[in-house]
């Protein structure tokens, strides 16, 4: 089967809230050479944000959004043993403080960033969900951040990354750290606008380019 193919079942399984189908589907990608985190990047997520889109749409509702993400954590249960053995022994690169901004209460994104930044050579302080610019900031301070990674899903909470940003720029610290911004809701052109130093549109390249930014 080709890759696309592989991909286009996963990304089916998510969005038809199938474990069972999910579990096949992850099996015989892998058994295909498909890495962990293609599977991921590639099939998983894009079902993922088309669940997020249909529940911010109101064409489905919290019972179908959490049967999916149960579909996602039982692949995640394959998955991340791999991934931690794909990324064994990566050099140190930098330092990360990761969250989702005030107001969004989405983390499954956010936690698959973690996992790849970790077995990629980051270290990483997760602030979780539904977190304030203060936050953000007095983590980045204390523990001499390189890079500020923000997730937003919803369209109300991007205002969050921009303040971000903006408390940054009012106290004269804009140019101590890189900011990624990435998430759903976000797009390139919201990057340029608020002035961000990178925007990632999955997991896996919000990697390449925070490697890029510490480079």
């Amino acid at each position: 089967m080709a890759d696309a193919d592989h991909f286009d079942k996963l990304k089916q399984a998510i969005i038809d809230q199938d474990e069972d189908a999910v579990l096949a589907a992850v099996d015989a990608a892998l058994a295909d050479g498909i890495g962990a985190k293609t599977v991921i990047d590639q099939g998983l997520l894009p079902g993922l944000n088309v669940i997020g889109q249909q529940f911010e749409d109101e064409e489905i509702f919290l019972p179908e959004l959490m049967q999916a993400a149960l579909a996602f954590q039982a692949a995640m249960t394959v998955l991340e043993p791999k991934i931690k053995e794909e990324g064994a022994g990566a050099d140190k690169k930098g330092i990360v403080v990761l969250g989702t901004v005030k107001g969004d209460l989405h983390s499954i994104g956010k936690n698959i960033l973690k996992l790849l930044y970790e077995t990629s050579g980051f270290e990483v302080y997760d602030l979780g969900i539904d977190v304030d610019l203060f936050s953000f900031i007095n983590k980045a301070k204390e523990v001499n951040a390189d890079i500020i990674a923000m997730s937003a899903l919803l369209t109300t909470t991007l205002v969050g990354q921009r303040d971000v940003i903006d408390a940054l720029k009012d106290a004269g610290e804009r140019d101590k750290y890189k900011v990624l911004i990435g998430g759903g809701a976000t797009t390139k052109e919201w990057a340029d606008t608020i002035g961000a130093d990178g925007w990632a549109a999955t997991a896996y390249e919000a990697v390449t380019i925070s490697t890029k930014l510490v480079s």
